[in-house]
């Protein structure tokens, strides 16, 4: 595939970053990769790594030149980067995010954004629950969606030429509205993550179940829980602050459904059980029909090598 961006800045260089790195690479996507990342130790590790070309120690560094400017940064440090990258900002460039709520990350980037680039932001689906600059790999976004949501004015061979990237990186690509995709990401992400930390939570918190006991007969329901709730905790907390509305709806929702089946348990009400799991069952094999994930023993999570 030919180079869509001389240069690429990633500011940010946790897994979804470094696995960009890793995914231009591969296919030879743009000459140039500069980054920066918060943590002075973190800059050392992606340079011992050899993950970017050149590891700036500040974000308004990396940022010159560049074609491409990607957020790879929590939700709730987008508007601090953004003020500083912005004076920056090469003329004609484009500037995307990778942030899980889309609302949020528009109203805080927009206003420090000068008027001669262009602001794109994105949303791969694709993660696992490891972070850091060591963390990435070339195909973790291979066969998963990334969801471009393009602001009011946005210029078309700007998202052209971004959807172009991400697919050359592996991504199927949709495009949705930014309300739109915190509400479905809500039901499909947040608010599941929410649910698996809680269970997590209780188990700790359970004194008549020991730590050694949930540790040595952890069926895979709750295995898959723990792996969950090991994702990134700053990035967690932000995404849960900054799509309140959405999350706050979906719980609402998700606590009725509980006590209707609370309520079913109670009274013994088998049909009302058998009806409800045959239902959502449903929903399992509409994901493995649309290749997002398989039937394969181990919830179907795919073994890379190293990982």
């Amino acid at each position: 595939m030919s180079v869509l961006y001389d240069r690429v800045a990633l500011i940010g260089l946790g897994l979804i970053a470094s696995s960009m790195s890793h995914a231009m690479r591969r296919t030879g996507l743009t000459h140039e990769i500069t980054g920066y990342a918060k943590s002075a130790e973190t800059r050392q590790i992606a340079r011992d790594l050899g993950l970017c070309d050149r590891v700036c120690d500040s974000a308004a560094d990396a940022v010159a030149g560049a074609d491409l400017v990607v957020l790879c940064v929590p939700v709730g440090a987008m508007a601090a980067v953004a003020a500083e990258i912005g004076p920056a900002l090469k003329p004609g460039a484009t500037v995307s995010d990778v942030g899980s709520v889309k609302r949020a990350v528009i109203d805080a980037v927009a206003p420090h954004l000068p008027d001669n680039v262009h602001f794109i932001p994105a949303h791969p689906i694709a993660g696992t629950e490891h972070s850091g600059p060591a963390s990435g790999f070339a195909e973790l976004f291979d066969d998963r969606f990334c969801i471009i949501v393009p602001v009011e004015g946005s210029d078309q061979a700007a998202v052209d030429q971004l959807t172009t990237l991400w697919r050359g990186m592996g991504s199927e690509v949709d495009v949705m509205e930014a309300d739109h995709h915190d509400l479905v990401l809500s039901v499909t992400s947040h608010t599941p993550h929410l649910i698996a930390y809680t269970m997590v939570g209780v188990a700790d918190d359970l004194s008549r179940v020991t730590d050694s006991e949930v540790i040595k007969f952890s069926a895979a329901g709750f295995r898959d829980f723990t792996r969950i709730a090991a994702s990134d905790p700053v990035m967690w907390r932000d995404v849960f602050l900054n799509n309140k509305q959405a999350t706050l709806q979906i719980l609402g929702r998700f606590t009725e459904e509980l006590f209707a089946l609370q309520r079913a348990i109670r009274r013994d009400d088998g049909a009302h059980l058998e009806e409800y799991f045959t239902r959502t069952r449903a929903i399992r094999r509409s994901i493995i029909e649309a290749g997002q994930d398989t039937d394969a023993p181990d919830f179907g999570r795919s073994k890379v090598p190293g990982r």
